[in-house]
């Protein structure tokens, strides 16, 4: 690519190389573009003469990158994603309202207390959906940005961890001044990925627990119930930090579950810019947290 001239080069040109090298072929960049592989072809070999170097090796039954065409492509991709991305930020409105899906417990313990710091100018739209993960999956089009609880490694572009998991037993004050042990009293359990008390006893040696007598589907609902005394909870405490500050619930144990699975915010390059992604992992993500 010696003294290549790149004055005027057509964008279509560029795009149809890195559609073609994303791909993987000639025809899954026709689709991508919306043109005929044709198309794309014609446009591939005018670069190519423009730039002075082949960038794909044409064969019978498939089309492979050349290794200039190799290196090249990254440097093409990042760029053009940045191309899009920043007309987005200064010139688009399209994306002023960003629709985010979680769980109504993460929603109503994390998420709220954080939004009163989103300023009105600067800041997006945001409107809440309560996750409903099989209407989600059967839904046409791009994904809405998604806050879920897991290990990591998710297949979305974007991801960033909220806060740094942290499991310890939780109870209301008046629970406890009968002074008996704690680990005697009612417990209550969580159904859904988090830890449990099974995990609970397997760290510490606990094995003498009594069953969960109350159960519930969602964190918040059995935090509400450990605040009115119904039983002990393994909370996630940073979940539980405005009751626990409030002195409405207590720890019980100096013990602390540290498991590697926290809450997720997800998205993809489709559905925020690179501005809108900065906004929201600053309002929600604790900084360090993995």
């Amino acid at each position: 690519m010696n003294n290549c001239d790149l004055s005027n080069l057509p964008l279509e040109w560029v795009r149809a190389f890195e559609a073609a090298g994303r791909t993987g072929s000639f025809s899954a960049a026709a689709r991508d573009l919306g043109v005929t592989q044709a198309a794309i072809s014609q446009r591939i070999g005018h670069l190519e003469s423009r730039l002075g170097t082949p960038l794909f090796l044409r064969r019978p039954r498939r089309t492979v990158l050349t290794v200039e065409g190799e290196a090249w492509l990254p440097f093409v991709s990042d760029a053009l994603l940045t191309l899009r991305q920043s007309a987005e930020d200064l010139f688009s409105t399209r994306r002023a309202r960003i629709a985010i899906s979680a769980s109504a417990s993460v929603t109503e313990l994390w998420v709220a207390p954080r939004l009163a710091r989103l300023t009105p100018e600067g800041g997006p739209d945001l409107v809440f959906h309560t996750m409903v993960l099989a209407a989600e999956a059967a839904a046409p089009g791009p994904q809405p940005v998604r806050i879920r609880y897991g290990s990591g490694a998710w297949p979305d572009a974007l991801q960033a961890p909220l806060y740094a998991e942290a499991l310890s037993p939780v109870a209301a004050p008046a629970l406890l001044s009968g002074g008996q042990d704690w680990r005697r009293l009612p417990r209550i359990g969580v159904t859904g990925p988090r830890q449990g008390w099974k995990e609970w006893c397997a760290a510490t040696g606990d094995s003498a627990l009594p069953a969960p007598s109350l159960r519930f589907d969602g964190f918040a609902a059995a935090l509400a119930a450990a605040r009115a005394g119904c039983g002990v909870l393994l909370a996630s405490l940073p979940l539980a930090a405005g009751d626990l500050e409030g002195r409405t619930l207590v720890r019980v144990s100096d013990t602390v579950l540290r498991p590697r699975e926290t809450y997720w915010i997800l998205a993809g390059t489709e559905t925020v810019s690179c501005r809108q992604w900065a906004i929201l992992t600053d309002l929600l993500c604790e900084a360090g947290a993995v």
